[in-house]
C-alpha cells in the first residue's frame, strides 16, 4: 500500500490548474473540441441507441451510504384528485377567465396529472461535479473549498458544464469480457493501468484527447441480480489516475457505485482516486452507468467506439447531476 508521500507525488504530477486559465472551472472536459465533436458525429452509422441510464425509483442502489436514499416518487395531482379547472387550475386563470366561462369549466374533460420527486442527486446515473471532492481546503484549479456554501457551490458547480454539453467519443472498455468473469469483478482485484493498455490492444480501440471512457465491472448486472447495494467489487486502481492524465481524458464513467476500487491503496486516505481526479485533474466520474446492452453490441460487432451524450441537469450550485447518457452507433 502507498503513502501519502507517493500520492502527493502522483498528484503533483497529474494537477491542471491554470492550465486552461485561472478561472476555469471545466477542466478536462476542455479537451472536448468542435473537431473531437465532429469525430463523435461521423462514429454513428447503424443509428442504433444505447440507454446507459438506470431507472430512479425506491428499489434504486442507494443504502450503502446513510446520508444518501432513493428516489421519493410523489404524485401531487392524480386521477383521485380529479378537478375541473375552475377549482383546480391556477389562480391567474381562475380570475381571468373564471368568471366568464365558469359555466364551460363545469362540463370542460380536460383534466390532468403532476408529480415531484425528492432525491440526492447522485441517486442513481449521475456525473460528479468538480466541487464534488476536495481536500487541503481546495477545489479544483485552487478556488477555496470555503466557496461551496450552503447556498451551494459557487466555483465548480455541475452549472458550469452546460455550455460544454458533454458530446464526445466514448470508449468501452470491457473488463468483464477481458477477465472472462461470470457477472462481475468480484472484490480484490483492482484494475491496473497496465491491464487497460491491455484491454484496449485486445479491443482494437485506442484512447485519446477528448474521450469519454466507459470501465464495464459488471456490477451494475449484478446489482439487479442480488438487490445489494453493498456489495464489494473490482475497480480502477487508483493510480490509474496517471494512465487517465497521460492521454488527455475527459471524463471516465463505470458501471459500479464509485468508479475506482473501493479499497484505498493509500494509507490514511479514502478514495484517493476521486481526490486525484476530480480536485487535482479537473475530470469528471460517472456512476452506476448500466453498460450491459452496450457491451454486448460491442462485442458482437467488434466496434468499442461510439458518439456518447451525457449533459447534466442544470442545478445551479449542485455537486453532482443525475443523467441519462446516451451511446449510438
Amino acid at each position: 500500500m502507498a503513502d501519502l508521500t507517493e500520492f502527493r507525488r502522483v498528484a503533483d504530477g497529474v494537477r491542471n490548474w491554470g492550465r486552461w486559465g485561472a478561472a476555469d472551472e471545466l477542466g478536462t472536459l476542455n479537451f472536448i473540441t468542435p473537431d473531437k465533436v465532429t469525430q463523435a458525429a461521423r462514429l454513428v452509422r447503424h443509428g442504433r441507441v444505447f440507454p446507459l441510464g438506470v431507472d430512479f425509483g425506491s428499489s434504486g442502489p442507494q443504502g450503502a451510504f446513510k446520508f444518501r436514499h432513493n428516489p421519493v416518487h410523489v404524485m401531487t395531482v392524480d386521477g383521485g384528485d380529479a378537478r375541473t379547472l375552475t377549482e383546480y387550475g391556477p389562480k391567474w386563470l381562475r380570475n381571468s377567465v373564471g368568471r366568464e366561462l365558469s359555466g364551460f369549466f363545469e362540463d370542460n374533460p380536460f383534466r390532468f396529472n403532476d408529480d415531484l420527486i425528492i432525491m440526492p442527486l447522485q441517486a442513481a446515473t449521475q456525473w460528479d461535479a468538480l466541487s464534488h471532492v476536495y481536500y487541503d481546503d481546495h477545489l479544483y484549479n485552487g478556488f477555496p473549498a470555503s466557496s461551496v456554501t450552503s447556498l451551494g457551490a459557487y466555483h465548480c458547480g455541475i452549472d458550469k458544464v452546460d455550455g460544454k454539453g458533454i458530446t464526445t467519443r466514448g470508449v468501452l472498455l470491457d473488463l468483464v469480457r477481458h477477465r472472462g468473469a461470470e457477472t462481475f469483478l468480484a472484490a480484490g482485484d483492482p484494475i491496473t493501468p497496465d491491464e487497460l493498455d491491455e484491454v484496449a490492444e485486445a479491443q482494437g480501440v485506442s484512447v485519446g484527447r477528448g474521450d469519454i471512457v466507459l470501465i464495464r465491472t459488471g456490477w451494475w448486472a449484478r446489482f439487479l441480480e442480488a438487490g445489494d447495494g453493498t456489495e464489494p467489487y473490482s475497480g480502477l486502481d487508483w493510480r490509474c489516475a496517471t494512465w487517465l492524465h497521460e492521454r488527455e481524458i475527459a471524463a471516465v464513467a463505470a458501471d459500479n457505485l464509485m468508479v475506482e476500487d473501493p479499497v484505498s491503496g493509500v494509507d490514511g486516505t479514502f478514495l484517493p482516486m476521486h481526490m486525484l481526479c476530480l480536485r487535482d485533474m479537473g475530470l469528471m466520474l460517472g456512476e452506476y452507468w448500466d453498460l450491459t446492452a452496450l457491451a454486448a453490441d460491442c462485442a458482437a460487432d467488434g466496434v468499442y467506439e461510439f458518439q456518447l451524450i451525457a449533459p447534466p441537469l442544470r442545478v445551479v450550485g449542485a455537486v453532482g447531476s443525475p443523467i441519462n447518457p446516451i451511446a449510438i452507433k
